[in-house]
């Protein structure tokens, strides 16, 4: 099969709080493992980790290192295959180049947001260009969500998900999985 070129990264700085302040998240070892095998589960080629904080990359890659290559990896293979999708990188900037270099290609940059904004693009028109191969970035926010920054220095903003009530706050992880399936779910299961 042919590479999808679609790339998910996990913001935790820039991001903001529930007062809207700027602040840097925690990595968590919940959105290492679940975001990993949804992209693995849909063909994403990299799961992107962005911190600045040395002591959370840190973290991040002796987790990684224990189901790619240690223990964890010896007795669980389906779980190092998805772990082994994660790269740890200290700002959005670093993913952008390292995709640029792989594909020759900047990658168009679309943010998530659970709040209704501009510059909105259609799973629909994703999907179109996802099926003419081309190098797609997922951005997804910790915390309370992106900055307003990476909001406007993304290409474009997917519609935010909706249930069926004004209760409108998932997880990350759920948010990555519901985004993936809408964008790669086979079209005769959608």
């Amino acid at each position: 099969m042919e590479s999808l070129k679609i790339d998910v990264a996990l913001i935790h700085y820039p991001v903001v709080n529930r007062t809207g302040e700027l602040i840097g998240s925690a990595v968590t070892n919940l959105d290492l493992h679940d975001i990993a095998r949804a992209g693995c589960t849909y063909g994403v080629e990299n799961y992107w980790v962005v911190t600045p904080d040395t002591q959370q990359q840190e973290l991040v890659g002796k987790i990684v290192a224990h189901w790619t290559g240690g223990y964890g990896g010896s007795v669980n293979p389906h779980r190092k295959d998805a772990l082994s999708l994660i790269r740890i990188c200290s700002g959005l900037d670093d993913v952008v180049n390292g995709i640029t270099e792989k594909w020759g290609l900047r990658p168009l940059v679309l943010a998530t947001c659970a709040r209704p904004g501009q510059k909105t693009i259609e799973f629909e028109a994703v999907r179109d260009m996802i099926s003419e191969g081309r190098p797609l970035l997922l951005l997804f926010g910790t915390a309370w969500g992106l900055a307003q920054e990476i909001l406007t220095g993304a290409d474009e903003i997917l519609p935010p998900l909706r249930g069926v009530g004004e209760y409108n706050h998932l997880s990350v992880r759920s948010a990555v999985s519901i985004t993936l399936d809408r964008l790669l779910a086979l079209a005769d299961e959608r």
